[in-house]
C-alpha cells in the first residue's frame, strides 16, 4: 500500500542534514555544556552557535534566544513567566478562543490564582478584530497572548497590526504590557521577522519544520522579565533549569536554516498542492465547506467540513486507504466533542464533528493529493449511508429534480 501523509501540521520528517549535523552530539561529542573541561566547553560552543544560526533566522539578538522543550513549555514560560514577573502591575491578560491548548490551559491555571483573562472572538472568518483588542485592554493588562496561525484551520492573526496597538499603550505610559505570539504553525512555513512582527515574546517548536522533536525556543526580547517554572541550576540565562539536549539544539538550528533558505519555494509547493486538494474535493464532493478565511491562512493547512458525516469516523476511513490526516489538533485527539477551535468559529457540535484537516508539508507531491482524490468521494458517500438526515435530504433532491424534468 503506497502511504500519504498530510498530517504536517501535527509533526513533520527529521531531514537527513538534522540527523547528520545531530549525531556526533550523541556519540563523540557527549559532553555537559555546563561543564568546564574539553568535552564540556565542546557542547557549549555547539549550544552557542546554534542560538546565533537561530537568532539569524528569526531577526533576533543570540541573548534572545531560549532553548526549551518545545512549544507547550515556551507558551507557558512566556505567559505565566509574564504574568507572574508582573503580578504588581497588573493581573490581567488576553488572549483569543481559538488558541493552542498550551495557551488555553496557561491561561485557566492562572485565573485560578486570581488573574483576570479575556478572550478575544474570532468570529467565523476565525480572525481576530483589532477593534475587539482595544476594547478589551485596560490599564491592568500586562500581557496580550494571540498565535500567529491557528494550528487546525490555519489563519493568520494580524499580529503587527495588534503590535501597534501595544506600543501606542506603550508610548502612553503602559510600559508593563507585552505581547506574546505563538508561532509554532508559522515558523519555518512562512516569512516570520520578530522586528517585523514587534513582539516581545515568540514561541516555535522544532518539530513542525523537519527538526527533532522535544525542542524548541522562546525568543524574549531584550527587557523583558520573566518569572522561571522550572527550579534548579542557571541554565539559559537562569530562565529555563535543566541539562542542554545539545543534538536537538543543533538540530532545531540546522532544521530551521534549510527551512528558511528555500522557503519561498516550500510556501509555493504546499500553496499548490493544497489549493489542487480543495479545488477538486469542492467540484466532486457536495456539502463541504472550508473553515476560516481562505485567503488569510498558511500554505499548506485546510480544514475541510463534511456534513452528514463523523469526522473520526472519516479519518479512520482514509486512514485504512493508507492516507494519514487528522480531525484537529493532535493535543486533543481522542475528545469527543468538537474542538474549541472549530466551536470559536460558531460551528454547531454536529457540524464540527465533520472536520479533518490536510496538512501538506515538502515531502508531498501531486500523486499524494490524486490518492486521496480517488478514494475520499467514496469514503464520504458510504458514511452519509448511514445518516439518516444525509439518506433525508438526498431523496428529497432526487425527487425534486424528477419534478423538475417533468415539468
Amino acid at each position: 500500500m503506497r502511504r500519504v501523509y498530510l498530517d504536517n501540521s501535527a509533526t513533520t520528517r527529521v531531514d537527513g542534514e538534522v540527523v547528520a549535523a545531530m549525531l556526533p552530539y550523541l556519540t563523540d561529542n557527549f559532553g555537559n555544556a555546563s561543564s568546564t573541561h574539553f568535552w564540556g566547553q565542546q557542547a557549549r560552543q555547539a549550544i552557542e552557535d546554534a542560538r546565533r544560526r537561530v537568532a539569524g533566522c528569526l531577526n533576533a539578538n543570540p541573548g534572545e534566544i531560549v532553548f526549551v522543550s518545545g512549544g507547550t513549555e515556551s507558551d507557558n514560560l512566556a505567559i505565566k513567566g509574564v504574568a507572574e514577573a508582573y503580578a504588581e502591575k497588573g493581573r490581567h491578560l488576553i488572549t483569543t478562543r481559538f488558541e493552542h491548548s498550551a495557551v488555553v490551559n496557561s491561561c485557566a491555571d492562572l485565573e485560578s490564582r486570581g488573574w483576570q483573562v479575556t478572550y478575544l472572538p474570532v468570529y467565523s472568518e476565525g480572525i481576530v478584530r483589532i477593534e475587539d483588542l482595544r476594547a478589551a485592554l485596560t490599564d491592568n493588562t500586562v500581557l496580550v497572548s494571540v498565535m500567529h496561525a491557528n494550528n487546525e484551520i490555519g489563519t493568520i492573526q494580524p499580529i503587527g497590526e495588534i503590535s501597534r496597538v501595544i506600543r501606542e499603550r506603550r508610548e502612553a505610559g503602559q510600559n508593563h504590557l507585552f505581547l506574546h505570539t505563538d508561532a509554532v504553525q508559522t515558523v519555518g512555513k512562512i516569512p516570520v521577522d520578530v522586528q517585523d512582527l514587534g513582539v516581545d515574546l515568540l514561541s516555535c517548536s522544532s518539530h513542525k519544520f523537519n527538526g527533532p522533536k522535544g525542542c524548541g525556543v522562546l525568543y524574549v526580547r531584550r527587557g523583558v522579565r520573566l518569572h522561571k517554572q522550572l527550579h534548579g541550576g542557571h541554565h539559559e540565562r537562569d530562565l529555563r533549569s535543566g541539562t542542554e539536549n545539545v543534538a536537538q539544539i543543533v538540530g532545531l538550528a540546522r532544521a530551521l536554516e534549510l527551512a528558511t533558505a528555500d522557503l519561498p519555494a516550500r510556501m509555493e509547493h504546499c500553496r499548490r498542492l493544497r489549493d489542487r486538494l480543495e479545488s477538486t474535493l469542492l467540484a466532486e464532493v457536495p456539502y463541504i465547506r472550508v473553515n476560516g478565511d481562505p485567503s488569510r491562512r498558511v500554505p499548506g493547512v485546510t480544514n475541510i467540513n463534511f456534513d452528514f458525516v463523523e469526522g473520526e469516523g472519516l479519518q479512520i476511513s482514509l486512514d485504512l486507504k493508507g492516507i494519514a490526516v487528522s480531525t484537529g489538533s493532535a493535543c486533543s485527539s481522542g475528545a469527543t466533542e468538537p474542538s474549541h477551535v472549530l466551536v470559536a468559529l460558531g460551528l454547531d457540535a454536529e457540524t464540527g464533528r465533520g472536520t479533518i484537516r490536510f496538512s501538506f508539508g515538502r515531502d508531498n507531491d501531486e500523486e499524494d493529493v490524486d490518492q486521496v482524490v480517488r478514494v475520499l468521494p467514496e469514503l464520504v458517500g458510504k458514511l452519509r449511508q448511514l445518516s439518516p438526515r444525509a439518506r433525508e435530504i438526498f431523496a428529497r433532491e432526487i425527487a425534486e429534480s424528477a419534478v423538475g424534468r417533468h415539468v
